[in-house]
């Protein structure tokens, strides 16, 4: 007999639960049989159940009847009425996993009890395609196994960091809103391209595929990224002609500014 597979519920419907269910599904963490997901829009539950396959229902209390590891993935203005709703709900079995941002595991914790298993995580959606950047940190009663549970569960949809709770609002402001940065950068670049002649396809295409080619650079090989800068970057060549462009225009203090930016936005929100 293999291992049991886990038996993951979702409270909340939405895209971020809807990208993890299919990540897990997708890297045979766990059955769509084994999931559940409540939420009280109906196309919410529609996109879900019509995404991972898995069940879907309007009652809180049925997902923590059918699951013993459950994401609070709810907007942070619902929390306040739905912890009081689920508390009755929440036994010894159940690991709770909340990835409503910015709210301190201490709000959790004040209703549901510190004998509550808990980690807060911050994810982002590329785990839909498997390539997330998330970090989390343990709180409650979460033993060193909880932990080493979410990492696995993470790390089935990306990269996974374990944190602690303090830094997690500059995980967001740095990877939880990083995407679009990103997705700004290859709009940027593809619009270079087509300034220069590139037909659009090819430029969003040539755009993209760089960008994920230099994270792989970075990932994969452990060098800095200013020494993988360097080595593209020759004397007098075009290479330097571009970066000196980006400099001239502050690149580095935008995007600086930008993480600072969204990481104070976060602790406003969390406050």
């Amino acid at each position: 007999m293999g291992e049991a597979q886990p038996r993951i519920g979702f409270i909340g419907a939405g895209r971020m639960a809807t990208a993890l269910a299919a990540g897990f599904t997708a890297a045979k963490i766990t059955a769509a049989s084994e999931i559940i997901a409540s939420d009280v829009l109906a196309e919410g539950r529609q996109r879900f159940s019509d995404t991972t396959g898995a069940a879907v229902t309007e009652s809180n209390a049925d997902v923590f009847a059918a699951a013993d590891i459950i994401f609070v993935a709810v907007k942070p203005q619902s929390l306040p009425s739905l912890l009081n709703e689920i508390q009755p709900f929440v036994k010894p079995q159940h690991l709770l996993i909340s990835i409503a941002a910015g709210v301190a595991m201490e709000t959790f914790l004040g209703t549901l009890g510190t004998e509550t298993r808990l980690v807060r995580v911050m994810p982002n959606t590329p785990c839909l395609v498997g390539a997330s950047a998330s970090a989390f940190a343990l709180g409650g009663a979460a033993t060193a196994e909880d932990g080493e549970l979410v990492q696995r569960l993470l790390s089935a949809v990306g990269v996974a960091v374990e944190v602690s709770e303090s830094l997690l609002d500059a995980v967001t402001g740095l990877s939880g809103s990083g995407p679009a940065y990103g997705y700004l950068m290859i709009e940027a670049l593809s619009d270079g391209g087509v300034r220069m002649g590139l037909p659009r396809d090819i430029a969003t295409t040539l755009a993209a595929q760089t960008l994920l080619g230099a994270a792989k650079m970075v990932l994969e090989t452990g060098q800095h990224p200013g020494a993988l800068k360097d080595a593209v970057t020759s004397p007098g060549g075009t290479t330097i002609a571009g970066l000196h462009a980006l400099e001239n225009g502050g690149f580095r203090g935008t995007v600086i500014n930008a993480v600072e930016a969204a990481t104070r936005r976060s602790q406003e929100l969390g406050q």
